[in-house]
């Protein structure tokens, strides 16, 4: 059994390759997202401008999508917030990471998507950046010439700073 790229634990028979080949479409915005990112991965440009929203089509450029999609190994979808983009919704948005290798460099692709569902049939619409979360330091900032919290009686510049 070969299981599928979108990380679940399911065969791509059973999984994403119904909706690639057409037997079936997504029930879900995270559906569609996981069998795009699918289509990535094996290289089915053909899935990937189909389930583009029409009125983005005409934005998106085939060839930079299928030389993309030749160019890497997709390794990993890692999708990290889900909002709406139920079967019974008209809009979703999905906050996701990809990983991939490109020039024999790992690289990591993070996007907040945007989903559509018109006449039964869920499209991807748009997407961005996702916002930076603001880092918090647990605990108070140790100054370089306050004594080393190790215990070693040196300043914290001269030992573990």
């Amino acid at each position: 059994m070969e299981l599928c790229n979108c990380g679940s634990t399911k065969s791509y028979e059973d999984c994403c390759g119904p909706l690639i080949s057409g037997e079936r479409s997504a029930e879900t915005a995270e559906a569609l997202l996981r069998s795009r990112y699918t289509a990535y991965a094996r290289r089915e440009i053909e899935y990937i401008k189909n389930t583009i929203h029409p009125e983005e089509k005409e934005k998106r450029d085939e060839t930079a999508i299928r030389k993309w999609a030749e160019a890497t190994e997709w390794t990993r979808l890692e999708i990290l917030n889900v909002t709406d983009g139920g079967p019974e919704d008209k809009e979703g948005q999905i906050e996701f990471v990809s990983y991939y290798r490109e020039k024999e460099k790992d690289k990591v692709h993070s996007e907040l998507a945007t989903f559509v569902k018109e006449e039964d049939t869920w499209y991807y619409k748009d997407s961005v950046a996702p916002k930076v979360k603001q880092y918090f330091r647990p605990g108070p900032k140790i100054g370089r010439n306050q004594p080393c919290p190790c215990g070693s009686g040196k300043k914290y510049k001269k030992c573990c700073g």
